[in-house]
Parts: structure tokens; sequence; C-alpha cells
């Protein structure tokens, strides 16, 4: 993959995403508000306080697992630039962005600021971070589209809990999503002819990078998943193949509205999507969810930034010291 231009900065859509990522929050909001009515603040923080250390300890795992497979996503986009940076760099730089954009939204904040100051500082040029942006969100994207296709074939069934469709829809639509991943990796076998779309300029990468593509985006979302899996009661739990595709569906939806952290539209799609379980264990699940995914990630991302900040400040400044008077 190759971009023509890469720095980042704010357009009028920015601001456009934003207005709709905040009504989306409203909406939410208010249809979260119906269904909870009825919840005290009580019973939710009995569901929390039911989870046992066993399974706290089993999300928290998880949430280690999903930011791993995020930095995993950097590190595959510096391979395929070919350069070698620092794992425990990429690793803080990954951590970062993802924790602020998940909680910022990805229009409002795509990552794009964090990456570009962090890895200009390592040598890479704007057009090889624009590179860079670009191929970690594909790998989201195919990683979304591999774990959506498998599961929507193997519980056809799972479609009825967020659509009004018949399962053989479920097996139609799982198996063009998974043929859309199959011609992305026939085109990198068979390197197909680049295409253009505006200033993007797309080249298949190798195989060896596709195949790690292949494993680290359904990895992430895989994780995330697992976090309310562990955090559901065992009691009419639907297993986690219903959680994962809950999960998928919900998570695309946030990503779709651009409400910051997917406010609202998660609680909302799986109070919707999992009536068989109490709605004040699916809120502590999510609840359990946003703590370890979302909150935590971003009060240490704010120190990192911080340190960052500090530390390049401190160079520039010795530097000037150092100039001839």
């Amino acid at each position: 993959m190759s971009v023509v231009e890469a720095k980042p900065k704010l357009k009028r859509s920015d601001l456009i995403w934003t207005l709709i990522g905040l009504s989306a929050v409203v909406l939410s909001g208010f249809l979260l508000y119906r269904e909870l009515r009825n919840i005290s603040l009580d019973e939710i923080k009995g569901s929390i306080e039911a989870i046992s250390h066993m399974n706290w300890l089993l999300a928290a795992a998880a949430t280690l697992g999903a930011y791993w497979a995020l930095a995993w996503y950097d590190r595959i986009a510096v391979a395929h630039l070919g350069k070698r940076i620092p794992w425990r760099f990429i690793t803080l730089c990954s951590f970062t962005t993802y924790a602020l954009a998940h909680n910022i939204g990805a229009s409002v904040f795509s990552g794009a600021v964090v990456r570009y100051r962090a890895y200009r500082s390592k040598g890479l040029t704007p057009q090889e971070i624009g590179i860079l942006i670009v191929f970690c969100s594909f790998t989201f994207a195919l990683g979304t589209l591999l774990a959506s296709g498998c599961v929507l074939i193997a519980q056809p069934d799972l479609i009825h809990r967020v659509a009004d469709v018949t399962p053989l829809v479920s097996v139609v639509i799982g198996s063009v999503l998974l043929c859309l991943v199959g011609l992305y990796v026939l085109g990198s076998w068979r390197q197909f002819k680049p295409w253009t779309l505006g200033k993007l300029h797309v080249e298949y990468p190798r195989l060896p990078i596709v195949s790690r593509q292949l494993l680290a985006g359904p990895l992430e979302l895989l994780c995330a998943a697992a976090i309310i899996y562990f955090a559901l009661p065992a009691e009419n739990h639907p297993g986690y193949l219903v959680v994962l595709g809950v999960f998928l569906a919900s998570f695309s939806l946030a990503l779709l509205s651009h409400a910051p952290g997917g406010l609202g539209v998660l609680e909302v799609t799986f109070l919707a999507a999992l009536p068989e379980i109490p709605a004040a264990d699916v809120l502590a699940a999510l609840i359990v969810f946003r703590v370890f995914y979302l909150l935590l990630p971003f009060a240490l991302s704010l120190l990192v930034v911080l340190g960052f900040e500090w530390t390049q400040w401190k160079r520039k400044r010795e530097e000037s010291l150092d100039l001839p008077s």
C-alpha cells in the first residue's frame, strides 16, 4: 500500500461525524433509558460483585490479549514498510493510539495525530505514516470480515438476535464476507494490479504479511469479546460464539455511529440480543468491558502521551542549549 499524502488534519467532515456521533449517543441514551428505568443501581452492583475472582482475572487477561493484538497491527504495518523499529516503542504507540481513539471516537481522533508524532520521531516520512495508518485500519477491517463470516456460517441462527431474517441469509452474508477475504488473499498471492482511489494507491502486500493480518485482526476481536464473555453469569449463558457474534454486530454499529466509545450503542444492542440474561447482569458485564478495554487504557495512555511530549520537549531544549551562540 502507498499513499500520496498523509498529514493528519481536521476537515469539515470531522465536525459532521462528530455531530453524528453525539446524535447517536443521545438516541442510544434515550433507548437505553427506556430499557433501564426499572433497574436499580443496587441490582447492577450485585451483578458486578457476583463475578468471581477467576473471571475477573480472565477478563483482565483477555484485555491484555486484545491490546497485544492491536500492537501486532502496527508491527505488521512496519514490517510491510520494511522498517525496523523497537517492539517496545511500537507497543506503546499502538496502545496509546487505540486507547485514545476508542474513547474519543474514530472520526474525531482516528489515531493519526498520535502515530504521526510518534513515528516521525523514528524517521518515518509522512507518506510512510499514511501507509501505516491505512494498513492498520485495513487489518482491523479484514479481521472483522473474517470473524463475522465465520460466526455467521457456524451459527446461522444467531442472526435472529440482531435482525429479523432467515438463517439462509446469514449463511449467504457470511459466505460473501469470506469471499471478500479470499479475494484479498488471492490478490496478494497472484499480485493483482494495484488500484487507485483518489489519493490512495493500494498494492497487495506479500503473502507472509497477509497471513499475519489474518491472525492479528480476528485475535483482537476474539479477546475483546472474551472480556464480556467472562463477565457474564454462568446461568443462562448463551455461549462464546453468541457473545462474539453480538459483540461484532454491536461494535460495528458503534463504529458506524461514530459514538465515542460506542456509548449507549453497545448497551442497547446487547440488551436486545441477550433477552435470556437479566439486564442487570448484561450491564455489569459491559461495565467490566468498558473499565478494562476503554477507561483504564485511556487513563494510562494519557500518561504515555505526557511522558512522550515531555521527553521530546526536553530533547529539543537540550539541542537548543548545545547550539553555538
